[in-house]
């Protein structure tokens, strides 16, 4: 039979409440606490989770929920949480939601119905009005994507201005006819990114093209037939931005299998993920985002709703990216 907290007050020659309070995170002498963790060690004691969340009112856990767990960003963050948490004695439950906004109202319902404590979320729709429905109950942090409809922080990365600079160096290496290869218009991040495309363009006085900005859905093999369409047009552009880390995979794959040499024949500038520049040959120009630093900030804010702490309600994290230059932009000399 387990052992309970009379047995572990008997072996440790304590009270009942002091054992009561030791497990509830306050205040014991060293002498006891001492005395209780030899007791509890002993005889294997273990916290009833279930009965703990009913006294306590918390069960010391936070749901984190993504598009997508294929995607490296995305446990790259998941990662960086669970690391930042585990220092405060709490668990996560993750969840995916597979792009789908009524999975992700599914999966959010299925997170209150256990009794988290607090959610994170990286949501997939452009309306939050679900999202604010479990505002009521726990705290919600936003990562990667803002949605309207809602009062929640949110900690992201300044996409637009990270496009805008990369997209710039392309421009000062010569090159007019840019491509781009964005992300699905209806979410929060794709729009930025293509805010700054354009801003660049128009600063610099350059046309946007329609046949040469291409929607994508932030998959590879999107990112490789949208490639394929951009180099088999009569006039090809002389660079290609690829606004995701698997739309930049897919769209180097095409490359390679067409013969296209980068940065001879196309510049090429991806978005991400740092590793990848190092992976492919030559090294890619890459904008890499502080993913560990997403994670943490997030965990940091959402830990602080937690424990009641309203200052700067609602607070907008905005941090910066790093852009990479890697070996994949030519000097185009046709201006």
């Amino acid at each position: 039979m387990p052992a309970t907290t009379k047995d572990v007050a008997r072996a440790a020659q304590v009270s009942v409440a002091t054992v009561s309070r030791y497990l509830n995170g306050r205040r014991v002498t060293d002498e006891n606490r001492a005395r209780i963790e030899e007791a509890i060690e002993r005889l294997g004691f273990r916290i009833n989770p279930i009965a703990k969340t009913l006294r306590t009112n918390r069960s010391m856990t936070v749901a984190v929920l993504v598009p997508s767990l294929a995607n490296i960003f995305s446990m790259s963050i998941i990662e960086s949480i669970e690391r930042y948490l585990d220092e405060y004695d709490y668990s996560i439950i993750v969840c995916n939601s597979n792009d789908d906004i009524e999975r992700e109202k599914t999966k959010l319902q299925f997170a209150k119905d256990k009794c988290v404590d607090g959610v994170i979320v990286m949501p997939v729709g452009h309306s939050g009005k679900h999202i604010a429905e479990i505002l009521r109950d726990v705290p919600v942090v936003l990562i990667d994507r803002i949605v309207k409809d809602i009062n929640a922080d949110a900690v992201v990365v300044d996409n637009t201005n990270a496009v805008y600079n990369a997209v710039e160096q392309l421009i000062i290496k010569g090159h007019r006819r840019i491509a781009m290869i964005a992300g699905p218009q209806h979410i929060y991040t794709a729009r930025e990114r293509l805010e700054g495309y354009n801003r660049v363009m128009r600063d610099y006085g350059l046309p946007v093209e329609d046949d040469l900005v291409l929607y994508g859905d932030y998959r590879s093999g999107t990112g490789y037939s949208l490639m394929r369409q951009l180099i088999e047009r009569s006039e090809r552009p002389s660079a290609v931005f690829v606004s995701n880390y698997e739309m930049t995979i897919g769209a180097v794959a095409c490359l390679n299998e067409l013969g296209i040499e980068i940065p001879q024949e196309l510049s090429v500038i991806g978005f991400d993920h740092l590793e990848l520049s190092n992976l492919v040959k030559p090294p890619l120009a890459m904008i890499a985002q502080p993913r560990d630093e997403i994670g943490r900030k997030a965990a940091e804010i959402l830990l602080r709703r937690m424990n009641g702490d309203r200052t700067n309600f609602p607070s907008l994290v905005r941090l910066k990216t790093q852009f990479i230059p890697g070996l994949s932009i030519a000097e185009h000399t046709s201006r």
